[in-house]
């Protein structure tokens, strides 16, 4: 496949050892599996699918940006779509809570969505306007974080949704991605900053500059070692970050190939999804290899 058949957007490690994907650009969710040929189903090709995360219930479930829309995918294929009660709510980042629910973003609604597995919604907005939250994790104290791209800052919300607003050192800084470090923290990137950033429980805050400050980090996840796994967007690179932030970076093979989202397989190796049309498979402490969809 070429980037005219969809262009890779998010990755998530699926229950079935799978990797899954969302393909923005026409409306399609991908899984990969080890040693297979990709699969892919067709949503509305408008819908713009963006981030996928692994539910609960062994499904893979999935933000609607265009059609403002929660999906679910069964490992089987089978999908269902939640239309959301607030219109026009450019739901993006998502992510399973400690309740047994999903959480996700509503960019252009300021707010935050809970959808429970059987499709109930809930909407909790929050204390600021204009915010325009983007990514989601589950922290370890019990709490979701979400960036505050347009609000510069950080903010949790608790299971009964009250929100918590952690404002960022650096002005401007755009924060995107977001991922529960295994040291206890929350790490994320800092896209027009051109930096990595951490934030305890309690909500103290500290960003490391990343050696080319114009590479425009998009995403980030967790290895299996403590460090944390980063795309930079612009930099045509992906980078690693330690719990004491040591970065390195590594170049990809294929020129302008738009890295964005990144997870850790089942095979112990990071899958970057890269929008010019291939996932890149990167394993710690060798060179990437980009892998055509």
């Amino acid at each position: 496949m070429t980037d005219a058949d969809g262009g890779p957007y998010a990755i998530t490690d699926g229950p079935d050892g799978a990797l899954w994907f969302t393909l923005v650009h026409s409306g399609r969710i991908g899984r990969l599996a080890p040693d297979r040929e990709p699969t892919t189903w067709q949503l509305d090709p408008a819908c713009g699918p963006t981030i996928i995360t692994a539910g609960p219930d062994r499904a893979l479930w999935f933000t609607e940006y265009r059609a403002h829309r929660i999906g679910r995918i069964s490992t089987a294929g089978a999908v269902d779509e939640f239309p959301l009660p607030t219109p026009e709510c450019g739901p993006f980042g998502i992510a399973a809570g400690p309740d047994g629910a999903l959480w996700f973003t509503e960019t252009t609604a300021d707010r935050i969505g809970r959808i429970t597995t059987g499709g109930q919604i809930t909407e909790f907005p929050l204390p600021v306007t204009g915010a325009f939250p983007s990514a989601i994790t589950a922290g370890v104290d019990g709490g979701l974080w979400f960036t505050m791209n347009q609000a510069n800052a950080i903010g949790r919300i608790a299971t009964d949704g009250r929100v918590t607003v952690h404002p960022l050192p650096t002005e401007d800084a755009a924060p995107v991605g977001i991922t529960a470090g295994r040291d206890g923290a929350l790490w994320f990137v800092e896209i027009a900053a051109g930096q990595i950033g951490r934030i305890t429980p309690a909500g103290a805050i500290v960003e490391f500059p990343l050696p080319d400050r114009a590479g425009r980090p998009h995403a980030i996840t967790a290895d299996g070692d403590g460090s944390l796994w980063f795309t930079e967007w612009a930099g045509n690179r992906v980078g690693s970050i330690t719990a004491d932030g040591v970065i390195e970076t590594y170049d990809l093979p294929t020129p302008h190939c738009e890295p964005h989202g990144i997870t850790l397989g089942a095979d112990g190796a990071l899958w970057a999804a890269l929008e010019n049309g291939s996932l890149a498979r990167i394993a710690p402490g060798t060179t990437t290899r980009p892998r055509s969809r």
